[in-house]
């Protein structure tokens, strides 16, 4: 499969270097707003670099689109159009307006739009759903140093998004409450945030993201009736706690450990030739943007509200 590269900043040259590991795939070409940025991803993995999108979508069947976020809708709209099946990196669009024009784009041009929340491909999420069947209470963590990209967005955006798609996949039952807080402290965007979600099947979910942690942590845990399960998605492990007969039974999880990007990647390509839908449609990522763009807006409802600037 000719795959084709949209953006070679930092996110695009990752992308780029498991693209070029890919079974029966080849990336082929680099596009980028920085001509001189794309020769040099292409050239160090033996790819062209084109100067349009018109150039990339014709010699490429699939793109990974990793331009900044508010050129998601610009860039992978066109590529579809022209005739490239996609994989837009989370989050779907800067709206919703756009990341539902995205998901009609797709549509009417029969392409594959997937959206890259890669934590659904870490090896810890089959654990969890084999494990998990009604979970009551979901806490998640994602603190990160403050990074040296995504700096247009906010924390919602950049981390806890991963999160929100992952808990609505677990839960599958619609939203009664969101209740949010967070703060700048870097940025003019929230840079750590806490959010408490409660579902119509009774379940809550209490979700914090930071990216001006000194130390990087992504865990979940999840309760439900009969077992208890912390993961860890940094280190690919996790535990589970059951109760037995003379107490609580304790047990390491076994994860087969995997590249998520790699897996991500590898099933966006297997989509595209079994025409099916990907792993994380379209149709998901925008649930997960709407949800998103909820906890900010009450964020920053709040902040001016009590003077937090």
């Amino acid at each position: 499969m000719k795959f084709g590269l949209a953006g070679a900043g930092a996110m695009g040259r990752n992308h780029a270097r498991v693209i070029s590991k890919l079974d029966r795939a080849e990336l082929v070409a680099v596009y980028d707003a920085d001509f001189k940025r794309a020769k040099e991803v292409a050239a160090e993995y033996g790819a062209e670099p084109v100067k349009t999108l018109e150039e990339l979508a014709e010699k490429c069947e699939a793109v990974s689109v990793a331009v900044p976020t508010i050129y998601h809708l610009k860039v992978g709209g066109e590529l579809m159009r022209r005739g490239a099946n996609i994989l837009v990196e989370k989050p779907i669009a800067g709206t919703i307006e756009e990341a539902r024009e995205l998901v009609k784009i797709a549509e009417e041009e029969n392409k594959v739009l997937a959206v890259g929340h890669i934590e659904r491909f870490n090896p810890v999420m089959k654990t969890l759903e084999k494990q998990v069947g009604y979970p009551r209470f979901i806490e998640a963590q994602r603190l990160s140093p403050f990074p040296k990209r995504s700096t247009d967005i906010g924390v919602v955006l950049d981390l806890m998004i991963h999160d929100i798609e992952i808990i609505l996949h677990l839960v599958k039952s619609p939203i009664v409450s969101v209740d949010a807080v967070g703060i700048p402290v870097i940025t003019k965007n929230e840079d750590i945030a806490n959010a408490r979600i409660r579902f119509e099947n009774g379940a809550v979910a209490n979700i914090t993201s930071s990216r001006i942690s000194a130390d990087k942590l992504r865990k979940i845990r999840v309760f439900q009736g009969d077992a208890y399960l912390s993961l860890d998605y940094q280190n690919q492990e996790g535990k589970i706690v059951k109760k037995g007969l003379l107490g609580l039974d304790r047990k390491n999880v076994p994860v087969e450990k995997a590249e998520p990007l790699y897996l991500e990647l590898q099933s966006f390509a297997e989509a595209i030739r079994e025409q099916r839908d990907p792993e994380v449609t379209g149709q998901q990522g925008l649930q997960a943007l709407q949800i998103a763009l909820q906890i900010i807006d009450q964020i920053k409802s709040d902040n001016d509200k009590f003077g937090t600037k």
